[in-house]
């Protein structure tokens, strides 16, 4: 059938009819003993009765739009002592994946969970509701702009390793948007997947199920709960309510239709409380006993104008959170009764000049009338404001200058700012260095221009302080890491001090999840496949289908495509398949309209995907 193949070649062809890209050894160590949950487990949005629980469940046999899930969560590692549990459908509509807010559990208590579908249980995972009442102290780590082209995830093997920590603040740019190569440092086998710039539905989702598949991402969800926030690149750069810098309508579509997609695959394949059924809302709140209040509010989507510049920034009816949100907002830190009213914010939120002009219009600056209200009302109102931030890929300690601030007295600061690094995406070339920075930004208390990492936030009844740890080397799949330097702020006061050494936790640790060759896991002995199709997307399609597999050795791999009569009318051999994720993508746009027959097949394997061309 080879005479007829050029319809379904992909147009980037290798020496095969099938484009094959992307083949990767190091980052999904353990993927194919995780039958059929092969993204792991996840768990999010703490309240102090209940967590939300993810996972996903892939199987080559799937036939109908769902699948049962059964579920269940416990006070301990081996899964006897059940509070809760339950029963779901992952269904095809969700992109096979299932969450479930698991209910009427004790506050400020780990638990341990577990999925069960098609006769075999996931990992076990490890969440934490959040407290009530009197409480000492709580721990976060703090992370965001994770770029997998530019490194590898070594700060969140890291934090995971910590164990000393209560919950994950995820501020922002958990995925990136670009095609392969576009936002890159050319790492051999860290290429994005799909390789082109992800716009459809289908796109984001196979970018966010090859993120899941890091094995540095994928423990750190199965040993923590996530709360997170949405910045630009989970869309597109520099994203506001109507549009993006990296979005063209000529050649991509409408924004709406991309802005849907990509909220949609986002509460797909994170554990975060979804709202109603095609709204992407994301700001919310927590409360973390007497001592936390934390809103996490959207800056970037919500109710943002179009960036501007400097003869836009002080006008009164251009917004950065929107009227509806900026209202929710000031509710909320106007009726906190908490200590300490800490913020999950994206963009940076004090000034930043160079030489007396604003660094970056995206920001907070790009906005400053909203900002001076919001100042304003804090300053009058708010005990205790701390705003945590992500997005810029470097390290900042700001405090929050109002109305008559002064770096040496301590006066007119309204709160504290601290801004983590990246995981792993390139820090800004700002043209100035750190000491000139800070020069000409007497309320910039602490800069690091150059390293990535994460933080970790300890807040008490004294203090609240923020440690910045750094890695060695992203490009290093094993890279150490180091403590640099930290910052806290008094109960009561509103500037940063400098502290004299890390914090931390005192007392025992609780126990992590166990892994897979731990006795206590729950997975089960099966006789895992050597060879699984993870996805196949978009289904039904138009133009191209992609298939994400998984091959646990190296063995070629062949293609067949058969119409509804049973005539073959496509075959190809994958012949450098490597161990890891290798992805195939084939060109249907000559197909006639109907469904047809995948037949993915090794020496020993078999599977049959089942494609609806329109």
């Amino acid at each position: 059938m080879r005479s007829i193949f050029t319809f379904l070649v992909a147009i980037t062809l290798t020496s095969n009819a099938i484009a094959q890209v992307n083949n990767e050894v190091l980052r999904e160590k353990g993927v194919i003993d995780l039958y059929p949950f092969y993204h792991g487990v996840a768990s999010g949005d703490p309240l102090d009765d209940a967590v939300i629980l993810w996972t996903r469940v892939t199987d080559d046999t799937l036939t109908a739009d769902s699948v049962q899930v059964n579920w269940r969560i416990a006070t301990d590692t081996l899964m006897t002592n059940i509070v809760n549990s339950g029963t779901g459908y992952a269904k095809a509509s969700a992109d096979w994946t299932y969450k479930v807010d698991a209910t009427g559990l004790q506050p400020g208590s780990w638990y341990y969970y577990d999925f069960e579908s098609l006769g075999e249980h996931s990992i076990i995972g490890r969440t934490k509701t959040a407290p009530v009442g009197d409480i000492d102290s709580l721990r976060f780590g703090v992370v965001s702009c994770s770029s997998y082209e530019h490194g590898y995830f070594g700060a969140y093997r890291h934090l995971m390793n910590r164990n000393d920590i209560d919950c994950i603040l995820h501020l922002g740019d958990y995925i990136y948007e670009y095609e392969v190569g576009g936002y890159s440092n050319n790492i051999s086998g860290r290429e994005y997947e799909p390789t082109n710039e992800i716009i459809t539905l289908e796109d984001y989702r196979i970018r966010h199920s090859h993120y899941k598949l890091d094995e540095d991402l994928r423990k750190l969800h199965q040993q923590y709960p996530f709360i997170v926030v949405w910045d630009d690149h989970e869309s597109a750069n520099d994203s506001y309510h109507d549009g993006a810098e990296n979005h063209d309508p000529a050649t991509e579509g409408l924004w709406t239709d991309r802005l849907g997609a990509s909220g949609q695959a986002y509460h797909e394949w994170l554990p975060i409380r979804s709202p109603q059924p095609g709204d992407i809302q994301i700001y919310r709140s927590f409360e973390f006993g007497d001592l936390l209040n934390l809103p996490m509010i959207d800056t970037r989507i919500e109710g943002r104008d179009e960036q501007g510049g400097a003869a836009e920034a002080n006008d009164s009816t251009r917004t950065m959170l929107g009227a509806t949100q900026y209202d929710w907002f000031h509710n909320n830190l106007e009726n906190s009764s908490k200590q300490w009213n800490i913020v999950g914010n994206q963009v940076m939120m004090a000034p930043l000049e160079a030489f007396g002009t604003p660094v970056n219009y995206d920001q907070w600056d790009g906005y400053n009338y909203e900002r001076q209200k919001l100042f304003d009302f804090v300053a009058d109102s708010v005990d205790n404001f701390i705003v945590l931030t992500g997005d810029i890929h470097t390290s900042w300690v700001n405090d929050l200058p109002g109305s008559g601030y002064d770096a040496s007295s301590c006066t007119g600061s309204v709160g504290v700012e601290f801004v983590v690094t990246s995981v792993t995406s390139p820090g800004f070339d700002l043209g100035v260095g750190g000491s000139i920075i800070q020069a000409s930004n007497s309320h910039c208390q602490y800069v690091n221009l150059n390293k990535r990492g994460y933080g970790v936030l300890d807040v008490n009844k004294n203090r609240t302080q923020f440690d910045f740890y750094y890695m060695d080397d992203i490009s290093d799949v094993n890279t150490n890491e180091f403590y640099a330097d930290g910052y806290y702020v008094n109960d009561g006061e509103h500037c940063a001090n400098q502290a004299s050494g890390s914090s931390s936790r005192p007392g025992p640790a609780p126990f992590f999840a166990p892994q897979p060759q731990d006795p206590a896991a729950s997975v089960e002995e099966h006789e895992a496949p050597a060879f699984v199709v993870l996805g196949a997307y978009p289904n039904p399609a138009n133009e191209k289908v992609t298939f994400q597999m998984y091959a646990e050795k190296e063995q070629p791999v062949i293609i067949q495509v058969y119409d509804m009569m049973g005539k073959k009318v496509f075959e190809d051999k994958m012949t450098n398949v490597h161990v890891g994720v290798n992805y195939a993508q084939l060109n249907i746009d000559n197909l006639e309209k109907g469904t047809y027959h995948f037949v993915i097949s090794t020496g020993q394997y078999k599977v049959t995907k089942s494609i609806i061309k329109y």
